[in-house]
């Protein structure tokens, strides 16, 4: 990204700043907003931040925090954790304020303001045990202050004044000289104070979008940097205990990137990519939520410290690579709802399909065609996903619908399906493309054939994107996006997968005592305060044989009355019970109790395993090997494709 400003003249704006206003010109969209966040005056686990707007022109004003952050797809009032908000005057006295809501407040005799003052609260600290409240951002979104490791998602802490949306913006950052910090953001200066205790980084930001679109990461960090082909990856990591290191960690992520940049191609759109690793044991003040949050240039992710070396690898492979892959979506390819983002009253999209769906399809496609995972294991995240999305999704929703009110029931409830039927509908569409090209084309091509189109300043219309899509490819994609993704008609994936000479295959396995082939046998009710069996529990042979049905309420196991707080420590219990155990469970049905008495036996599941056909066509096998082919497959077949 390129700025146009040097350190010299940022220095005399700054100046400008920070005196009093020349009344005779209009400096208010001429000079950058100065912003401080101090992280050496921390008071009650709060940070100070200060915001001087330059001069203001008229007798009111209006200043937000962020009620809604892109790529969330959730409230996640920001202004909630502002505390001790003051509007100052060139004297040092206080202006009139009033908070309009929870993100907004109005100062007036705003002519006379000079700065705002106030303190921010992190949100790390109200994640609860069993997860995130349902108020409180998703970590990877939300904001770390502790001693050891500050997370600085920068729109919980840096607002905008409604009147000044295309400022430019100045950012001073004041931490302990001891601290390690990385970000993306433009860095302008770095200066020590006397004493040699504390350092303060000066940043640029063109735009408030700058702003939330850099996260920063200060503390005790483990960071390594490296070259992944044209790439700068900078990987910080912070391990609480001291279980994982950046330099264990490079080796992941410089396989994933290498092979993330093979897939994409000529597919490149930045110079450096930074990923902001906070892996937390869950305790006390420590970060429930796992997962990431996407930025043009970088990432945030919040996963397990307590995983494997191998697990914790999965995961980033997983999880970052998903939202390295929003370089191509939406981040390159949006709808004027993501490109004039309103981060008060937004509208959103209707192809959520296309933004988390597609780019969850290549997060999982890449490994195979890149050979990452063998054909068998993406041939079971591919049947898990089915699963998921049928047991815990409305199947027959329109995904446009959804999109379009992810906030309001019952769409919010069904937006996880964006992971699951999202990237089968990415999966089909991949495979119909390739059907109906000679396997010329694919899902990819087809994604940087709107970039060129499109592109990251150039927003498609949202109600025309399915019709430009369908002239520039075939009927039976428009077809499909029509009848699947608008009515919402539920997806025969047999059949997409029989066009590869895939089929389904039953099998009898060995399982524990909280699951099935189809999910979890237990369900709760939030607000009946009830843990009732769930439709998968005819699928579970120990407790079918014993008696247990649909709808069955548990009262009690082993003698300990349940209910929803304890529900996840019996179920951990249950999960971990070994086969000869005894076992007391008392069910509620219909107001009758049921007592099963008796001792575990082995249970047993059917599953449904995806296969490849014995007797595939040569059409199927060659169409699966274009749909599937990484370096290894291609040179077994002499010919060399690209996705």
């Amino acid at each position: 990204m390129k700025h146009l400003i040097s350190a010299t003249l940022l220095s005399l704006l700054l100046f400008a700043c920070g005196s009093p206003k020349n009344t005779s010109n209009d400096l208010a969209t001429a000079l950058p907003i100065a912003t401080t966040i101090d992280l050496t005056q921390i008071v009650d686990d709060k940070a100070p931040v200060t915001i001087n707007p330059g001069r203001i022109t008229s007798d009111t004003v209006i200043y937000r925090l962020p009620r809604i952050i892109q790529g969330s797809y959730s409230v996640d009032n920001f202004g909630k954790y502002i505390d001790d908000f003051k509007a100052l005057d060139y004297n040092g006295n206080s202006l009139p304020t009033s908070k309009l809501d929870d993100n907004t407040w109005q100062i007036t005799n705003a002519t006379g303001l000079d700065k705002l003052e106030y303190y921010v609260n992190d949100t790390y600290d109200l994640e609860i045990s069993g997860g995130i409240a349902e108020d409180v951002p998703f970590s990877p979104g939300g904001t770390n202050i502790s001693p050891e490791n500050y997370v600085l998602n920068l729109h919980g802490f840096i607002g905008y004044f409604d009147s000044l949306k295309n400022a430019q913006y100045t950012l001073d950052v004041t931490a302990p000289a001891k601290f390690e910090r990385t970000s993306a953001l433009q860095n302008t200066n770095i200066k020590s104070s006397s004493d040699g205790t504390k350092i303060t980084t000066s940043y640029f930001a063109p735009r408030y979008f700058d702003i939330t679109d850099n996260p920063m990461m200060y503390g005790n960090l483990d960071v390594e940097e490296f070259m992944v082909d044209d790439i700068k990856i900078v990987l910080s990591v912070y391990s609480p205990n001291k279980k994982h290191k950046a330099s264990t960690l490079k080796e992941t992520v410089f396989k994933m990137m290498k092979a993330q940049k093979a897939y994409l191609g000529d597919i490149n759109t930045t110079s450096r990519y930074d990923i902001y690793l906070y892996l937390t044991d869950r305790g006390q003040g420590q970060p429930k939520g796992l997962g990431a949050l996407e930025h043009h240039t970088s990432t945030v992710a919040v996963l397990s410290e307590n995983s494997t070396k191998e697990r914790l690898a999965k995961s980033i492979t997983d999880v970052i690579a998903h939202e390295f892959f929003h370089i191509v979506t939406p981040l390159t390819v949006h709808s004027e709802d993501v490109h004039y983002f309103d981060y008060n009253q937004p509208t959103f999209s209707k192809h959520l399909w296309m933004y988390e769906g597609v780019t969850e399809y290549f997060a999982q496609h890449f490994q195979v065609y890149e050979g990452l995972v063998t054909h068998e294991e993406y041939y079971n995240e591919i049947n898990s996903q089915m699963l998921r999305s049928i047991a815990y999704y409305d199947d027959a929703m329109s995904f446009t619908e959804m999109s379009e009110h992810v906030l309001d029931t019952p769409y919010k409830e069904n937006y996880g399906n964006v992971y699951q039927k999202g990237a089968l509908i990415g999966m089909c569409m991949d495979i119909l493309l390739r059907e109906e090209s000679n396997g010329n084309r694919s899902m990819l091509s087809l994604m940087k054939e709107l970039s060129n189109k499109y592109g990251v300043e150039k927003p498609f219309e949202d109600e025309t994107l399915i019709e430009e899509i369908t002239k520039m490819t075939y009927p039976a994609i428009g077809e499909f996006l029509n009848t699947h993704i608008v009515e919402g008609i539920p997806i025969d994936y047999g059949a997409f997968l029989e066009k590869v000479g895939l089929t389904f295959e039953e099998s009898k396995v060995e399982t524990g005592f909280v699951q099935s082939g189809k999910g979890s046998v237990f369900e709760a009710d939030q607000e009946k305060g009830i843990l009732f069996f769930s439709s998968n529990v005819s699928e579970n042979s120990f407790w079918a044989e014993n008696g247990a049905l649909e709808n069955d309420v548990i009262k009690s196991v082993n003698g300990m009355e349940v209910n929803l707080e304890n529900a996840r420590a019996i179920l951990i219990k249950l999960y971990s019970a070994k086969i000869g155990d005894d076992v007391s469970v008392v069910l509620d049905r219909n107001g009758k109790d049921i007592l099963i008495n008796t001792t575990l036996t082995q249970a047993y599941t059917t599953i449904t395993d995806i296969v490849e056909e014995k007797n595939a066509t040569q059409a199927q096998i060659d169409l699966r090997k274009a749909w599937l082919s990484n370096a290894s497959n291609s040179e077994a077949s002499g010919e060399k494709s690209k996705p």
